[in-house]
Order: structure tokens, then C-alpha cells, then sequence
């Protein structure tokens, strides 16, 4: 089977992630699959695989699973310590006809009961060290049962003693049917249960599958995506189904993911835009870990335009681009934009990009206050198109405040300019009376201001923009430097510093911008 044969099954059939690494190893079975970590469920395995030896553990999990009673159509949630494992459990809960539900490993024990309530007994696959953080949930009354990929413990089903379980034929879900359900990042609250059929799974491939076209050889892809996002569904499907060798990443610290990058020399890397912001200091690195990338891409976030420039220079390789996707889970890739090596830097960080040929979104800007959607008066941004997210489990009505037909109500406002590009302004939640984007003036600061390593603009409790900015080793600014950077906000309030492991972030590394604000208020609160 060709990649291009494969792409073209989904294409009609929906995508399957039960039965894509089966398909991708007969693509090409030795396609190598590298790790930068050891995997929990098969700790004997090493960090190098091939595309055959995946679809064969995947297949043997699948068959455990059989075996500790899970049947199609139940629900099973994956809640365990982020490692590539899940993504392979993922798949092999596809391949027996049951519904993925990925959770963050991030997510307390309170949220995790809540969407476990809210799931109607699933069951729940998960870990020792997890089970030992949810040990005060009355687990009996919120799960149908208990399986541990990893670790023992009284009461749950373990994977490990299931081996050599007889093997199963794959059961494929109904193509607009729930087939894995994500979750938003909770920046407002719980997060919103989002659920993804086979077609919406497989719509979603289509832009990106011209992306990797650029890529003519069959070159290392890096992937630092979390294991449980939407995201990486997509990211994972793409590479095996182009047969390229597969990088994938759990750890962050910038001298490890150099380690990394020497040793396999990515020519594609996706990674979330913290993690990018967070590896900025390889740049200057004499090895040049970033010297054979031809493309990075990232999503989830826009990314500050000195954050791609200080990237791209640091790649050898002529063309380099850098890839930006405007999206989110319900919507999945909306608009795209490619930046160039000379001239990421006088990019406007706010142009997130063009709606993408072939089949994929539409954009559109609606009116906010009855003016027509401008800079000045921005809209909301909404997005139509078949890979829409179905539905929120178990908040339909919820999911409908949103929907207004074909079109999905994004949360974002903005504006598009005469040559059609959609400018991304700010959430709606996050706007500050008399700041027109927050976004851009995290833009602009960041890039006069080398030694902050980040920067939240959010609202203060009078509802004053209040700047909270990270610096280099924790280093306080010179507050003339900061005046002089700032000089064009006149209406920010004095900058609050304050270690960067204190900000409070999603299982995806955004800032929850409404928590630091709601910080602010308490603490004036018990001031006064």
C-alpha cells in the first residue's frame, strides 16, 4: 500500500487510529519510530522501533484490552504519566470499536472526577502513580472498571498480566460516530469534553498533508506535541502515513531536546509554542541543533514573531519556513500562514493567515456591536466546515450557544484585512476595557525586551492592564529599559515579576490568563 493509497482510504473511510499503524506498516514497515523516553507499558522494548513492531504492540494491547472486558462502544478514558505509551493505548482502544477519551496527565483529581461523572461510568486505563493521586474519588461508583497499563493495584485489571492474550479482529466505528473524545485547556473552568468522529478525524488531515509535501526526502519528523491532544492525532497519522522516521518527545529541557535534535537531525518539527519560546537559547548554540530544519510548525497558540525569526535563522537549510496553524480542538487547522527566514521578524504576530485550498475551512468575521468588523471594531471569528467537532459530551446544550449552523462561534475576536488575511486579536474573555489586543502588545514588548522570557498582559483588579512578565534567571528589568520598550502602552500599570514556574499554564502550556487575574483580585482583596 502507497501513502498517498492510504490517505486517499481515509479520505473516504474516515480515519481510524485503530487501524492506522497497521496501515502504515504496510506502507513501509520499517519506518523507524525513535524515543526520547522509555515506554511504560513495554519497558523492555528500548527507544528504537519500527512502523511493523508499533503496529504489533498496538495490536497486543488491543487484545488485552479484549481480555480485561472492554467491549466496542463503551468509553474508556486514558488517564495516566505522560508517555508515548498513551498514544499507542489510544490506538489499541480504537481497534477493538471503543471510544477514546484522552486526559491530560496534568489535570487535578477534582476535574478528573467531574469529567469521570460526567462520562457515565467509563472505564478508566491509567497508571500506580495515577491511581495513587485519585485514591480520595470513590472510583467504584464513577468508573465501570479500573485497568493499569503500569503498576499494581488491588481492585484494577492489570495490562502487564494480560499478555499473550488472544488476538482480535479490529472493530471500525461508524464513520460519523464518536470516536475519540479531547478536551479543551480549561483556561475558563473545567474543561469541555470534545468529540471527534472518523470523518472529522480524517477532514482535518487534508491541509496538513500539503505541508508535508514540501518535504521531497523522507526525513526525520520531531514531535513534541502532548500525547493526548487532538493535535497529535493528526501529527502522528501525517508522519506515518508519509512513511517518514518519527522523532517522538516527551522532554523539554532545551539541553535534552538538543541532544535530541543532533543526534536525529529533524528536518520537521511541531511543537507546541511555549516549547519553542522555551528552546530559543539553541539558537545561539555552536552545534546548531536547529541547522538541518526545514519547517517548524506549530499550532495552539499564535507564536511571537521573534520566537520564529531567532528559529529560522538558526536552520542551515535554504527555504526554511516556519509553518503557523490557527485552530482549536472544536475546529481543528482554520487558517495557516508561512513565514520566511527574512522577514519572520517584521512580521505583524496578530496575521495568523489564510484560509487553506482544497476543501478545508471557511472563515468569517461577524459583528460584534453592529459595526462592520474592523481593527477598530473587531468581530468574532467563526469557522465552517465537515470537521467540526460533533459535539461536547454530555453538553449538547453547551455546545449549541456556539454553533449558529454551519458556523462555529471560535471565542476569539479579530478581524480580516482587504487581502483577506484573519487578524487574531484576543479571546473574548480576555479583553481589557480601553486595550485593543493584549496579544500585541505581548508582541511588540517581547521583541524590544530580550531579557524577558515572558510576558501576560491581563486585566488588574480595577480593570487596569496589568503586564506580568518572566525574565532570564529570574532577573529583575531595569525599569528604564521597561519604560522606553512599553512607552507605546501608556496605559499598562507598573509590570508584576514573577518566576515563570508560577504561572499558571494548560495541559497545552497557555497561560490561564483569567486564574493570574482572579491571583490579582485576592491578593487586593487582602490588602484592603
Amino acid at each position: 500500500m502507497k501513502g498517498s493509497t492510504a490517505y486517499k482510504s481515509i479520505q473516504k473511510r474516515g480515519l481510524h487510529i485503530g487501524l492506522l499503524p497497521e496501515m502504515a506498516a504496510a506502507v513501509n514497515p520499517s519506518t523507524p519510530i525513535t524515543l526520547d523516553h522509555d515506554l511504560d507499558a513495554f519497558p523492555k522494548t528500548g527507544r528504537r522501533l519500527t512502523v511493523a513492531q508499533y503496529a504489533e504492540h498496538v495490536d497486543d494491547l488491543a487484545a488485552r484490552l479484549r481480555a480485561a472486558g472492554v467491549r466496542s462502544d463503551e468509553r474508556v478514558v486514558i488517564y495516566k504519566t505522560a508517555n508515548a505509551d498513551h498514544w499507542m493505548l489510544a490506538a489499541a482502544v480504537s481497534r477493538i470499536g471503543a471510544v477514546v477519551v484522552n486526559l491530560s496527565p496534568a489535570l487535578d483529581a477534582q476535574t478528573v472526577g467531574v469529567l469521570l461523572q460526567r462520562l457515565d461510568r467509563p472505564t478508566l486505563l491509567t497508571d500506580g502513580v495515577k491511581l495513587d493521586l485519585l485514591a480520595e474519588l470513590p472510583l467504584d461508583g464513577l468508573t465501570r472498571r479500573v485497568i493499569t497499563s503500569a503498576g499494581d493495584r488491588p481492585g484494577a485489571v492489570s495490562l502487564a498480566e494480560l499478555a499473550g492474550a488472544p488476538r482480535v479482529r479490529p472493530v471500525v466505528r461508524p464513520i460519523d460516530e464518536a470516536a475519540v473524545i479531547t478536551h479543551t485547556s480549561g483556561t475558563t473552568g473545567i474543561p469541555k469534553l470534545v468529540v471527534h468522529t472518523p470523518r472529522t478525524q480524517g477532514l482535518r488531515l487534508i491541509p496538513q498533508w500539503r505541508l508535508l509535501s514540501l518535504m521531497r526526502k523522507k526525513e526525520t519528523v520531531a514531535i513534541h506535541v502532548p500525547f493526548v491532544h487532538s493535535r497529535m492525532v493528526a501529527a502522528m497519522s501525517l508522519a506515518l502515513l508519509k512513511a517518514y522516521p518519527v522523532l517522538l518527545m516527551r522532554e523539554t529541557d532545551p539541553a535534552d531536546v538538543a541532544e535530541q535534535f543532533l543526534a536525529h537531525r529533524p528536518a520537521l518539527i511541531e511543537a507546541l509554542p511555549n516549547s519553542l519560546m522555551e528552546w530559543e537559547p539553541l539558537a545561539e548554540d555552536p552545534r546548531m541543533p536547529f541547522a538541518s530544519v526545514k519547517v517548524f510548525s506549530s499550532t495552539f497558540d499564535a507564536i511571537h514573531p521573534g520566537t520564529m525569526s531567532k528559529l529560522l535563522k538558526a536552520s542551515a537549510r535554504r527555504g526554511a519556513l516556519f509553518f503557523q496553524i490557527y485552530g482549536q480542538s472544536e475546529v481543528g487547522p482554520a487558517v495557516g500562514r508561512a513565514y520566511l527566514r527574512r522577514s519572520a521578524h517584521k512580521a505583524n504576530g496578530r496575521c495568523v493567515g489564510w484560509a487553506m485550498p482544497g476543501g478545508a475551512a471557511r472563515i468569517r468575521v461577524v459583528s460584534r456591536e453592529g459595526n462592520p468588523p474592523s481593527e477598530e471594531h473587531p468581530g468574532f471569528i467563526e469557522v465552517a466546515w465537515d470537521g467540526l467537532a460533533k459535539t461536547y459530551f454530555g453538553e449538547q446544550e453547551r455546545y449549541a450557544t456556539s454553533r449558529d449552523g454551519a458556523w462555529w462561534r471560535t471565542g476569539d475576536v479579530g478581524y480580516r484585512t482587504r487581502f483577506g488575511c484573519l487578524h487574531m486579536l484576543d479571546r473574548e474573555v480576555d479583553m481589557i476595557p480601553g486595550v485593543r489586543s493584549s496579544l500585541e502588545i505581548e508582541d511588540t514588548v517581547l521583541s524590544r525586551l530580550t531579557e524577558l522570557t515572558e510576558l501576560v498582559v491581563v486585566q488588574g483588579p480595577n480593570s487596569e492592564p496589568v503586564p506580568v512578565i518572566c525574565t532570564v534567571d529570574d532577573k529583575p528589568v531595569d525599569r528604564d529599559r521597561w519604560r522606553v520598550a512599553a512607552a507605546d502602552f501608556p496605559q499598562l500599570a507598573d509590570p508584576v515579576h514573577i518566576p515563570q514556574c508560577e504561572l499558571p499554564r494548560t495541559a497545552t502550556l497557555k497561560v490561564q490568563r483569567l486564574a493570574l487575574a482572579r491571583r490579582f483580585e485576592q491578593q487586593a482583596g487582602e490588602r484592603a
